[in-house]
């Protein structure tokens, strides 16, 4: 299961209703580390569908949800348990550390 987009329209609806931890990953297209971790995001998304749910938030087309979380730098993954962040995460990360700080969390 690829990563889907979220907006500002969808998100509250999504992170208030998923009965699994959410993954939030805000970029941007001109970023080069958030490219670079793009396919580190959608193995993740592909490899735990049954345990995290995964998005991606375009700051360029939704800077209302990058101010709401104060998203200062990207990449910046931001995980939702329950309906509320619960760890932020910033800048590219080789895939084991993301997953060694998502599993305390899931």
């Amino acid at each position: 299961m690829a990563a889907k987009a979220i907006t500002q329209d969808t998100f509250d609806d999504i992170i208030n209703s998923s009965d699994k931890p959410v993954l939030v990953d805000f970029w941007a297209s001109w970023c080069g580390p958030c490219r670079a971790l793009s396919p580190i995001i959608e193995e993740i998304a592909n490899e735990m569908p049954s345990e995290l749910a995964v998005y991606k938030c375009n700051v360029e087309d939704e800077q209302d949800l990058a101010m709401r979380f104060q998203v200062m730098s990207i990449p910046t993954l931001i995980l939702f348990k329950g309906g509320k962040a619960v760890h932020t995460m910033v800048g590219s990360a080789p895939k084991a550390r993301i997953l060694a700080e998502l599993r305390e969390y899931l």
